[in-house]
């Protein structure tokens, strides 16, 4: 019998689509925020075979496989098998979020995630956390390397959560043999995102403590999802640090931004943000403070020897931030309403942090008469 035709044979594989050998890969907190993003982007891949999606409510991406339930129901190890892959990004970081139910389920539902992974027979877990882990301290190098201690301490919004998935991601592979995992952490996190460090530039001055040194880095969300795209097809492993390349010194935040400065010292702006905080005024405790005073850069070099770049700049991502955060008024990292900041003023900042130590005075007052 004769060979089919040359035409045919090309017509025939014309139609066929080609076999992709890439990973299955799963993402949990697929429906929203960067897990949304990191979805459609590898969904979209030719170099992934299949996505898995997973969160509480089903997300836009139609290519995906999509399963829902919360992370941490022990059933997800079910639904994790035939993946290679996992990128657990269900955490919640929410400002607004009671920091004792955050807590239970971001450390819960990386707990469950770690443990269904290597049940399931995944062989990869790329978490997320953030350069935050570092800590914000006076004497940090610039920038610092992915092997610097990890210094920081429970006192900002969700780092305590951060620091505890880290421990999980050094102790899983040994409770686990065999399970790889890696953890990529971001500088200041930009594009959609609502943070401490977001809301600082929503503010009518920037709040500058008196003998500090600030340096700003940022990440913009398309570069990390590009980084952890790349840790997926094992590009790169290990403890991965991701950002724009080099900082912003205070002042070329403010020249860039044209938001002028209000500069208190040490003890007033660290003291009132913790009373603020004490008595649920403002979302933010003082320890968030620090990162906005002292340097934590990080130089990202695994991802670049691996040939990876950010397709951001600092300039270009703190613009897109002051647009994102335009017609946004915070003081003290609390949103005010249009009626509040008009309220304020000019001196915004000021007015308000004035105000709340009078309310701070004025209830230390009511407690003594009582």
């Amino acid at each position: 019998m004769s060979s089919p035709d040359p035409q045919v044979r090309a017509a025939r594989n014309e139609s066929t689509p080609p076999t992709v050998r890439g990973p299955v890969v799963a993402v949990t907190g697929a429906a929203s925020g960067i897990g949304a993003l990191l979805t459609e982007r590898l969904a979209a891949s030719d170099e992934i075979k299949q996505v898995i999606a997973i969160d509480e409510r089903r997300g836009e991406c139609a290519a995906a496989q999509w399963h829902i339930l919360d992370v941490r129901d022990p059933a997800i190890a079910e639904k994790l098998r035939g993946a290679d892959v996992v990128v657990h990004l269900a955490l919640d970081l929410d400002l607004e979020t009671d920091a004792a139910a955050r807590s239970a389920y971001n450390v819960r539902g990386t707990q469950t995630v770690l443990t269904a992974a290597a049940a399931a027979g995944v062989h990869r877990v790329v978490l997320c956390t953030s350069a935050m882990v570092y800590g914000a301290l006076p004497d940090n190098e610039l920038p610092l390397s992915e092997d610097a201690e990890l210094r920081a301490t429970a006192e900002a919004t969700g780092v305590g959560d951060l620091l505890e998935i880290e421990r999980l991601a050094r102790r899983a592979p040994r409770a686990h043999p065999g399970l790889n995992v890696s953890v990529v952490r971001p500088a200041v996190l930009v594009g959609g995102t609502d943070t401490a460090l977001t809301r600082y530039f929503e503010s009518p001055r920037l709040l500058v403590v008196a003998g500090s040194r600030p340096a700003w880095q940022f990440c913009h969300v398309e570069d990390l999802c590009s980084a952890l795209e790349y840790t997926v097809l094992e590009k790169v492993d290990g403890e991965l640090a991701v950002g724009c390349d080099g900082w912003l010194e205070q002042e070329e935040v403010e020249e860039l931004s044209g938001i002028r400065r209000m500069e208190l010292p040490s003890a007033v702006a660290l003291g009132a943000a913790a009373r603020l905080h004490r008595i649920g005024l403002t979302p933010s405790p003082a320890g968030d403070l620090a990162y906005t005073m002292y340097p934590w850069v990080v130089s990202g070099s695994r991802l670049h020897d691996a040939g990876w770049r950010p397709q951001w700049t600092n300039e270009e991502v703190l613009a897109e931030l002051l647009e994102e955060v335009s017609g946004r008024h915070t003081v003290a990292g609390r949103r005010l309403g249009r009626k509040d900041a008009t309220a304020a003023g000019a001196a915004g900042a000021t007015v308000a942090l004035l105000g709340a130590a009078a309310v701070v005075r004025r209830a230390r007052k009511a407690r003594r008469r009582i």
